[in-house]
């Protein structure tokens, strides 16, 4: 089962009651859903956002004991104001967002979000529209892959990278995640290896962002979710690279409507790390609605 991050940092945070009405724009298979249902009894209300229809399937059976407490949204969080507009809902308690994968995504889906085995080079959250991975390593120009590769995934071997793919396409189309893990393994010389995470991570983070357009949905998010909040409630967010977490800290500095309850981002105890090493890159940043703002 997949273990929410920052699950008790998340709950205190929020401080779920009774009455409340929450939002989970990532619900994934639950977690924090089912918490903050828990908290929030008798008649608190969650709304759950999630565009990965299995994942969506999962959380549903989850929280099915909480019976209509819990109500599911089949869209991506860049929607929510219109998609709790139709629900009735006009202002919220506290709005969580998990930029996380959950561990059945990363490990299960087959959808080429890991590195394990050879899955299709797909990496949509909706299976159902938009181009995969591999379209876009196909279709893009070599300047459009090195930037992506350098400005999405942070890689310093970006435009050596790019190169070698569109070298390699002329005769083969990259069709799995172990043909492409190979590719950059071969064109990255050892010396530039990274010593704790995977070579091919940077590559996959900038080709999931690019597919699913997280950072463009991010900041969408970003800008509506304080309009949607009510007086001293609060807007959690946990980021797990670098990129997300800029963008959430300037964000709350910016906003004339929110005030930083975070100082610092809250990371994962030694406990948690214990129990769930991915949590180690996780970042929550916490702000508050300021009353008339």
């Amino acid at each position: 089962m997949h273990q929410s991050v920052l699950l008790k940092e998340v709950v205190e945070a929020l401080a779920p009651a009774s009455g409340g009405v929450y939002v989970d724009t990532n619900l994934g298979l639950g977690g924090h859903a089912e918490k903050i249902l828990q908290q929030s009894a008798p008649d608190g209300r969650l709304v759950g956002f999630e565009w990965d229809a299995d994942a969506m399937a999962m959380a549903q059976a989850r929280l099915a004991p909480f019976g209509a407490r819990a109500e599911f949204v089949a869209s991506n969080f860049a929607a929510m104001p219109q998609c709790l507009k139709q629900l009735g809902i006009d202002k919220v308690d506290g709005i969580l967002c998990d930029l996380g994968l959950s561990s059945y995504q990363l490990d299960n889906s087959l959808r080429g979000f890991t590195f394990k085995g050879s899955q299709p080079l797909d990496m949509r959250m909706d299976s159902r529209e938009g181009q995969t991975a591999g379209d876009l390593l196909h279709n893009a120009s070599e300047e459009e892959l090195a930037d992506m590769f350098f400005y999405f995934g942070e890689e310093r071997q970006a435009r050596r990278i790019a190169s070698r793919i569109v070298q390699s396409r002329k005769s083969c189309r990259l069709e799995t995640t172990d043909q492409l893990v190979t590719l950059i393994e071969q064109t990255i010389p050892k010396k530039f290896h990274p010593k704790k995470i995977h070579v091919a991570t940077k590559v996959f983070q900038a080709l999931r962002i690019a597919v699913n357009h997280e950072l463009e949905n991010l900041i969408e998010l970003l800008k509506v979710a304080p309009k949607m909040l009510k007086n001293d409630a609060k807007f959690c967010v946990i980021s797990f690279h670098s990129l997300e977490d800029r963008l959430v800290k300037r964000a709350f500095g910016d906003s004339l409507s929110l005030e930083i309850v975070t100082k610092r981002p809250i990371v994962a105890s030694e406990e948690e790390l214990t129990i769930n090493p991915r949590a180690r890159s996780a970042k929550l940043r916490v702000a508050k609605k300021v009353a008339g703002k």
